[in-house]
């Protein structure tokens, strides 16, 4: 699952940015220019809307069955290791900029939980429980998000949802590019474009934070069942076969 806290090698996905769907190496792309995505190529017909439909529902609800038995363990985990409830929940934005309640297993002490997601978490972060740290590695603090799949929320690929006045290089995203608000004209995802390619975690660099969008952007107008399944199986290598779950 993509996990907003994993660190990234800029400059190799910069040489080697992989090409999905026809897209472009974009470490050749000026990062200073993030073109508007094009309304016409964006528009798509009731079939890719069902079809990513029927992708998100079976692959959601096949996921909550089968890793059914490792949701009990993370939440027995996290109840006999602090207090506090199993979930934390946290409003980001959604379609077309409507915010909702996203899922996440609690990884952080009650107490010292940032329900406004502004103050990103860091290497070591003291407010990050043992257990937490186990499940940020291995990004299944992200699986309840499959739930939010179900219910609509979210799809299993699209741009990952960001919280309100999350930072780009030290300002909040909305002012920092005046594009931003159009990566939310599709549902928001568990996995995308930007986490594949290596772009996730903090965007406190003003190059990362770019090429996250100008990702993000990329999928929007080019997005299909195509792409989506080359993600997602990407994702699935990246973080159940490989050893760095990044």
């Amino acid at each position: 699952m993509a996990d907003e806290t994993v660190s990234y090698d800029a400059d190799g996905h910069r040489r080697d940015a992989l090409k999905f769907g026809g897209l472009v190496p974009w470490g050749y792309l000026p990062t200073d220019r993030i073109t508007m995505p094009n309304r016409s190529r964006r528009s798509r017909g009731a079939l890719h809307t069902v079809l990513k439909k029927c992708i998100d529902l079976i692959g959601a609800g096949t996921g909550v069955l089968l890793l059914f038995p490792l949701f009990v363990v993370c939440a027995v985990a996290i109840k006999l290791t602090s207090r506090g409830p199993v979930f934390f929940r946290q409003w980001r934005y959604g379609l077309n900029g409507k915010k909702f309640a996203v899922l996440k297993f609690r990884t952080m002490y009650e107490d010292q939980c940032d329900s406004t997601g502004i103050s990103q978490t860091v290497a070591n972060d003291p407010r990050v429980t043992q257990i937490g740290s186990l499940l940020r590695k291995s990004n299944f603090d992200e699986l309840p998000q499959l739930i939010n799949v179900l219910r609509g929320e979210m799809s299993l690929v699209g741009p990952r949802p960001h919280v309100p006045g999350m930072l780009a290089a030290g300002k909040p995203y909305e002012d920092f590019h005046p594009r931003y608000m159009d990566r939310h004209t599709v549902l928001p995802g568990i996995t995308g474009l930007a986490q594949v390619n290596g772009f996730r975690g903090e965007t406190k660099d003003p190059y990362a934070a770019r090429m996250r969008l100008a990702y993000d952007l990329a999928y929007v107008e080019r997005q299909s069942v195509a792409l989506d399944v080359k993600i997602l199986a990407t994702t699935i290598v990246k973080e159940f076969f490989s050893a760095t779950g990044s």
